[in-house]
C-alpha cells in the first residue's frame, strides 16, 4: 500500500503549496487573513473574515475570529490549533513636515506604521530632514492622487496652514479614514470647525476629527507633544 502513502504525501505537498502561494498573494495585496495550522498534523489553512473554513477546523471558527479580531496570535486553549493574524498595514499620512513630525516619525517607524509625508514646502519637506520616507512636495489635494488611501488610514495635519490642513482633513472625512487629528488650540480648531462646516460638512462628520490632537500629557515641548499624538493613534487603531 506504500503508493497509496506516497499518493496523499504528494497531494499534502501541493496543498501546502497552494496554501503558501495563496499567503504570499495575499500579503503583496496587503490583504486582512489568518493562518490557521493544527500544530499536530501540520496542515494548515488560511481563514477570512465571512468565508467558511473546511471541515478540519469549521468548529474552531468562534475562537479563530477571536484572535483574528484583537490582530492577535497564539494557540487555542486546549487544542494544538495556532493561529496567525496578518492585518494590513495602518497607513499614517503626516501633513506638514514641521518640527514634531520628525518625532512622530521615529515612534511611527518603531510601531511599523506605514508613512507618507505630504508638504508643498520643499525646505520643511527634505530628504536630509525625514531620511528614507515618501515625501510629496505637493498640495494636498494633488498628493492624494498619489496615495492609495480607504478606511485603513491615518491623517495627522500638522501645519496650522487652513491651505495646507483643511483640503487633506476634507479628503480625510470623505474616505472615512479611521483616524483623524489636527494639531491647534481649541480656539484654532473652532475656527477650523467653521471652515469645514461653511465647506458642506456636518457636525458627525467634523466630530471625528481629534482637535486639539493628542491625549492629554501636560508636556509642551515637540516630543512630548509627538509622544501624546501617536498614544492616541494607538489607541484608536486598537479600536478598529
Amino acid at each position: 500500500m506504500w503508493w497509496r502513502n506516497c499518493s496523499l504525501f504528494r497531494t499534502d505537498k501541493l496543498m501546502q503549496l497552494k496554501t503558501l502561494k495563496e499567503i504570499i498573494r495575499k500579503k503583496e495585496n496587503k490583504s486582512e487573513f489568518a493562518i490557521v495550522t493544527n500544530l499536530a498534523t501540520g496542515n494548515s489553512e488560511i481563514f477570512e473574515k465571512g468565508k467558511s473554513l473546511s471541515k478540519d477546523f469549521e468548529k474552531f471558527t468562534d475562537q479563530i475570529n477571536t484572535f483574528y479580531q484583537s490582530k492577535k496570535n497564539g494557540i487555542i486553549e486546549d487544542t494544538d490549533i495556532f493561529v496567525e493574524s496578518y492585518i494590513r498595514p495602518i497607513k499614517v499620512i503626516i501633513v506638514g513636515a514641521v518640527h514634531i513630525a520628525q518625532y512622530l516619525v521615529d515612534f511611527a517607524n518603531s510601531l511599523n506604521f506605514e508613512l507618507s509625508i505630504i508638504d508643498p514646502r520643499g525646505y520643511f519637506a527634505s530628504e536630509q530632514r525625514f531620511p528614507g520616507m515618501e515625501i510629496i512636495n505637493k498640495w494636498p489635494e494633488e498628493a492624494f492622487k498619489e496615495i492609495e488611501t480607504d478606511s485603513n488610514t491615518a491623517l495627522i495635519a500638522l501645519t496650522h496652514d487652513p491651505k495646507i490642513d483643511d483640503p487633506a482633513l476634507q479628503h480625510a472625512i470623505k474616505k472615512k479614514f479611521y483616524y483623524i487629528g489636527a494639531l491647534g488650540s481649541k480656539k484654532t480648531h473652532l475656527n477650523r470647525c467653521e471652515r469645514l462646516k461653511k465647506a458642506g460638512f456636518n457636525d458627525q462628520e467634523i466630530n471625528q476629527i481629534h482637535g486639539p490632537i493628542g491625549i492629554k500629557l501636560g508636556g509642551r515641548a515637540a516630543p512630548e507633544i509627538a509622544l501624546s499624538i501617536i498614544a492616541q493613534l494607538v489607541s484608536e487603531t486598537y479600536k478598529k
